[in-house]
C-alpha cells in the first residue's frame, strides 16, 4: 500500500482506530480515485514497482525444493499477491478491511488460497514459513509496529518492503496510523533499529527501487531465521 493523497486527519485530533482509518481509505477512494472499486495504491499497481518485486519474490520462493507456505500480512487488493500464489504450498492473505477481504474471496480462488479479515497488530497471525509485509508497516504507529514485530519471530522468513528516504535518515519516527507514512518526516521503518530491534539471524536487501522525483526508495529486505541468505544475484 502507498499514499496517493493527503490524509484529511490533523495531528491535533484524536487518532481513529486503524481499522476505521483504512476503511475510510477504501470507502472514500482516497487511493486511486472513483474509477476503482478497491485500490491499494500506486505501489501495488505501477508495473515498474510491482514487476521487479514479483520477480525477486518468485525467485526466492522457487529456490526451495519443497514449496513454502506464505502469510501475506496486509494483502490489500491482491494485485501483487495473485502472482505469487502458484509458487507456494499454501497462501493465507489477510487484511484489516472486511469488505475488501470479501471482495478478494470472490475474485481470487485456488485450492491452497484463503483470505481472512485480521488486525495484524492485535490478532494472532496465521502460521506459515514466510511472511510478506509489503508497504504495510509504514502506515502504522510505532506501538502497532512493535506489536507486530513481536509476533514475526514465528516465521522462518520475513520479506518486508518499505518506502524510505534517500541517504541517511532518522529511522522509526512515530506517526498516527492511517494512509500517511514517515517520509515527510525524513524517516522510514528500520526493524533492526530502536525501538524495534528485530532479532533475525540474517538480513539482506534483495530489491531497491529508486522513485526519483517522487522521492525515496522502495526497499525490500529478506529477514531469515537461518544464517545463510538467499542471493537473488547468483
Amino acid at each position: 500500500m502507498t499514499t496517493d493523497r493527503q490524509s484529511p486527519k490533523k495531528i491535533g485530533k484524536k487518532p481513529w482506530p486503524t481499522k476505521m482509518a483504512m476503511e475510510q481509505v477504501y470507502s472514500d477512494k482516497l487511493w486511486g480515485g472513483p474509477q476503482y472499486d478497491y485500490y491499494s495504491g500506486s505501489g501495488s499497481h505501477q508495473p515498474e514497482l510491482v514487476l521487479p518485486y514479483i520477480e525477486v519474490v518468485r525467485e526466492f520462493l522457487n529456490s526451495f525444493e519443497h514449496p513454502l507456505s506464505v502469510a501475506d500480512l496486509g494483502c490489500g487488493d491482491f494485485n501483487v499477491g495473485k502472482a505469487l500464489v502458484e509458487h507456494t504450498s499454501s497462501y493465507t492473505a489477510v487484511d484489516i478491511v472486511e469488505d475488501l477481504i470479501e471482495r478478494n474471496k470472490k475474485l481470487f480462488q485456488a485450492d491452497h488460497l484463503s483470505f481472512h479479515c485480521l488486525d495484524i497488530a492485535n490478532d494472532s497471525l496465521p502460521h506459515a514459513d514466510c511472511a510478506l509485509l509489503r508497504q504495510v508497516l509504514q502506515h502504522l504507529s510505532n506501538a502497532e509496529v512493535q506489536s507486530i514485530v513481536e509476533k514475526l519471530t514465528r516465521y522462518k522468513y520475513v520479506i518486508l518492503t518499505e518506502h524510505v528516504p534517500h541517504g541517511d535518515f532518522d529511522p522509526n519516527l512515530d506517526i498516527i496510523s492511517g494512509q500517511g507514512i514517515r517520509l515527510k518526516k525524513q524517516s522510514g521503518i528500520d526493524l533492526l533499529a530502536p525501538p524495534f530491534c528485530f532479532k533475525a539471524k540474517s538480513a539482506e536487501h534483495i530489491l531497491s527501487l529508486d522513485l526519483g522525483k517522487q522521492g525515496g526508495l522502495i526497499v525490500t529486505t529478506l529477514f531469515s531465521a537461518e544464517p545463510q541468505l538467499f542471493n537473488p544475484h547468483e
